[in-house]
């Protein structure tokens, strides 16, 4: 093994050596940093030109139309800075009077707005169906809305749109004005609705006055003085940002070390230059040694990362979201991960004789990564449920989950992330194992990629 260190070492200095690597110390933070400036600089270039909208108010006496249209002058005079320079879009109402009652002449119309729309003189057209007025079914409750202020409230279980206000568009992600009219709308509904039952309007906004919810960490006692020390405002987002963020950053560490190892494995076969190396070393060393070099480099990369994201997380007061034992736990997944994933990619580029066969063979490889990435999301939300558990002593997935739950406060049981060291590091051994036998016969054979069963055979038969 001694010659496998050397093996490691020279991989090593020859990494951190280059240029690639400097720019692959930056470029993670460059790219943060870009994409956040970029959103900040953006934030305001928004298309101001104004859009013109057509508003069918089928209700008696088409009122809540002219509510709107009102309500649009005060919008457009107020999206003027004090320079006069437009920073949101200006709207323009066109009031259509509503076709007849019957299902026919209702669908011609809405066609005849289509076509408008879809020849450029109208960029939608908002429709208010006959009884919005009509009191709802107190007794029903809307599905996932506990509040009735909510006016995002969209569940019509009569399937009846006279109840609704509906809004058509060709395009279905410009929501401006749909956000905007929705509660002048609704607001004019209920004002309306209070009337009608002889209430007072002001009485009834001050009763339903949201309560503000504080969402706050866990209340803890001052060890010096003995007093309760206030509970923190907890930000929701951080709290998902800094385990996607861990994974994110682990899936790129495994990514962007294993993936040049391949090409380097595949070039020195092209180039014979591996016979030259297997002449004075075994080719288990000359793997292992090329695994460790590696395992060096993402370890440097993930400190220089990492002590920035430290550094940041106290000067911010959220050190206790990326605390030692996350990092530690990081840095054991990350070294068993990059192990792993790194045999397989070598392995893989050993089987082939050229870069372009390794894009076949790869894709296995790279569906076993990508897996965490797919479910990372339900594990923050739940990191405690069967599904994230079961999910995280996966081996192929262990490193990743298991460090995301391990993030997420108040964290897991020792046991959990000890256990899924010890699953992972037996699938270490065993893609190493595994990854060695290939690369013994592999490394020495040209002419064509191996395949499937010739892989099984190199690995049980030799």
């Amino acid at each position: 093994m001694p010659k496998a260190f050397v093996i490691a070492l020279r991989e090593y200095n020859a990494a951190v050596k280059t240029k690639a690597f400097l720019i692959s110390l930056v470029i993670l933070p460059a790219l943060i940093g870009g994409s956040v400036l970029m959103q900040w600089m953006l934030k305001d270039q928004v298309d101001t030109s104004a859009k013109q909208f057509a508003v069918i108010d089928r209700t008696p006496n088409e009122k809540l139309a002219a509510t709107l249209a009102a309500a649009c002058e005060i919008w457009n005079t107020g999206v003027l800075d004090p320079s006069g320079r437009l920073t949101k879009p200006t709207f323009i109402i066109e009031r259509v009077a509503p076709s007849g009652d019957g299902p026919e002449a209702i669908a011609q119309q809405r066609f005849d707005l289509s076509e408008r729309v879809r020849q450029g003189t109208l960029f939608g057209f908002l429709e208010i169906g006959g009884r919005v007025f009509d009191l709802p079914d107190a007794t029903r409750e809307l599905p996932g809305l506990p509040d009735a202020e909510d006016d995002a409230a969209t569940a019509l279980p009569t399937g009846d749109d006279r109840l609704a206000i509906r809004y058509q568009s060709s395009s279905p992600n410009y929501d401006a004005f749909r956000n905007w009219a929705r509660p002048v709308i609704n607001k004019a509904i209920r004002e309306s609705r209070y009337i009608a039952e002889g209430l007072s309007a002001d009485k009834v906004r001050a009763a339903t006055q949201r309560v503000p919810l504080l969402t706050k960490g866990l209340t803890q006692r001052n060890p010096a003085t003995g007093q309760f020390d206030e509970a923190r405002d907890e930000n929701p987002i951080v709290s998902f940002l800094v385990p996607g963020g861990l994974l994110m950053l682990m899936f790129m560490l495994i990514l962007i070390g294993s993936t040049p190892l391949m090409q380097g494995v595949v070039e020195e076969k092209m180039q014979r230059i591996a016979e030259v190396l297997l002449g004075s070393v075994r080719p288990f060393d000359l793997m292992v040694g090329k695994l460790l070099g590696l395992v060096g480099v993402s370890v440097t990369l993930a400190a220089v990362y990492l002590s920035g994201a430290y550094w940041a997380a106290r000067h911010y007061g959220y050190a206790d979201l990326v605390s030692i034992e996350v990092l530690a736990w990081f840095l054991v997944y990350l070294v068993l991960g990059v192990m792993m994933y790194g045999s397989l990619f070598v392995a893989v580029g050993a089987a082939c004789t050229d870069l372009r066969e390794t894009q076949a063979m790869l894709w296995p490889v790279m569906l076993l990564a990508m897996i965490p990435m797919f479910v990372w999301f339900n594990v923050v939300k739940e990191p405690n449920s069967a599904f994230s558990t079961v999910a995280s002593f996966m081996p192929n997935a262990t490193p990743m989950l298991m460090l995301v739950r391990v993030a997420v406060p108040p964290g897991v049981a020792w046991w959990q992330p000890a256990l899924g060291t010890l699953g992972v590091l037996a699938a270490t051994l065993a893609c190493v194992y595994a990854a060695g036998r290939i690369f013994r016969v592999g490394l020495l054979m040209q002419g064509k990629a191996a395949t499937p069963r010739e892989l099984l055979r190199w690995i049980f038969q030799g």
